[in-house]
């Protein structure tokens, strides 16, 4: 095997690395990360520099690779490790720059070990990846590597390499196969029901619009007024917009169908979007922004409409964003998510796992007393196994 890293991936072409993306995930895939890194959303002065790493066989066949980044510092990861940096720093050691295997501002379950299909040896492939990274890790004399938001089936080989086991909670929903929104309100308690009745019937009566567009349906005036609704997000509550109008416009145009975006408008005039994301099976609510208040407009365009095309298409799940306890009315339920740890320094490793073996039974805790909140009548069971046990 051949294994080398690549500071960018446009070294690469984009059919070879797509080859490895399962489900047309399309945050895994070139176009979405090439983009990043054409339209400088990510790079060393967003704290997000590639390096991501490849695999060969001795023919030249791409086996399979990792998408990383070398982290100045911990914005945009969604797996918070503040306390942990300032550890370091009030010991006078370094924690900056770490390794994160991750998509950028981008908190969603996915594999980062991407493996051809038809090798003879898959297991052997996805250990020399990490075998690598952590000999790249130690040579380059990095504090920590981070696999964040990792398919629960990549934990084992990580756990057995000396990474310890973090999680995190969020609010995913799963379809059963409801014939229609009406289908799924009515495994709702009546108070549920009534309450996302109530908010729908309030978007209506305030004459808002609401239309779905796949990226390939959008123009260019449209996604200016997107990218503003998306910047005044950011701005609201603080934060920096680091994805530009032009990126979201490529992709748009790459990704085509697996980019949704449900835009709002009043008397013809765009007040407000919701850019989402599918795979094949998986939707994957992710940002907002408005020019006005509107009651209940956030729920219409970022859920209601999202369940609706969920449905519509027949996916399996609607992942909708980090955080929100308020989402669970609305029929997602606490899910449980993962990342895994390499720390360097052998004192802080032991001190990191002791915090990690008290927080791993609160964060188990959290989710099982959130799921005492569903929304589903007593009789209706929808699957949320990531709750009760799942590694």
């Amino acid at each position: 095997m051949h294994i080398r890293r690549l500071d960018t991936l446009t070294e690469l072409p984009a059919a070879e690395w797509n080859a490895l993306v399962p489900e047309r995930n399309p945050f895994l895939g070139h176009e979405f990360l090439s983009a990043l890194e054409r339209h400088r959303c990510v790079g060393e002065h967003t704290g997000w520099l590639p390096w991501h790493v490849i695999c060969r066989d001795e023919g030249g066949r791409l086996l399979g690779a990792a998408p990383l980044y070398l982290k100045f510092d911990s914005y945009g990861e969604f797996v918070f490790d503040w306390g942990w940096a300032e550890a370091y720093r009030q010991q006078r050691l370094p924690y900056y720059p770490k390794l994160v295997s991750a998509i950028p501002y981008t908190p969603v379950t996915s594999p980062r070990l991407l493996l051809a299909t038809g090798q003879p040896r898959p297991e052997e492939t996805a250990q020399a990846i990490v075998d690598y990274v952590l000999e790249e890790s130690r040579r380059h004399r990095l504090s920590s590597i981070h696999w964040l938001f990792p398919a629960s089936a990549e934990l084992d080989r990580l756990l057995a390499r000396g990474f310890l086991h973090r999680l995190g909670c969020q609010f995913h929903w799963q379809n059963p196969g409801y014939r229609d929104f009406r289908d799924f309100l009515d495994t709702l308690t009546a108070k549920r029901r009534k309450n996302i009745n109530r908010e729908r019937r309030l978007v209506h009566e305030a004459g808002l619009e609401l239309r779905l567009l796949h990226g390939e349906e959008i123009s260019e005036a449209q996604w200016h007024a997107v990218h503003a609704f998306y910047r005044s997000t950011f701005h609201r509550l603080g934060g920096v917009p680091t994805l530009t109008e032009p990126f979201f416009r490529e992709i748009a145009a790459a990704l085509g169908e697996r980019l949704v975006l449900v835009l709002a408008s009043v008397q013809g005039r765009e007040v407000a979007g919701a850019i989402s994301f599918r795979s094949d099976t998986t939707l994957y609510g992710r940002h907002w922004g408005c020019q006005a208040d509107y009651d209940s407009l956030h729920f219409e365009a970022c859920y209601y409409r999202g369940l609706e095309y969920c449905i519509q298409q027949g996916l399996q799940r609607f992942e909708p964003g980090a955080q929100g306890e308020h989402k669970i009315y609305r029929g997602f339920l606490p899910t449980l998510t993962h990342s895994a740890h390499w720390i360097a320094h052998p004192g802080f490793r032991r001190t990191i796992a002791d915090f990690l073996a008290r927080e791993t039974p609160a964060v188990r805790a959290y989710a099982q007393e959130l799921l005492q909140r569903s929304p589903y009548r007593s009789e209706v069971t929808p699957d949320a196994p990531a709750v009760a046990g799942s590694a």
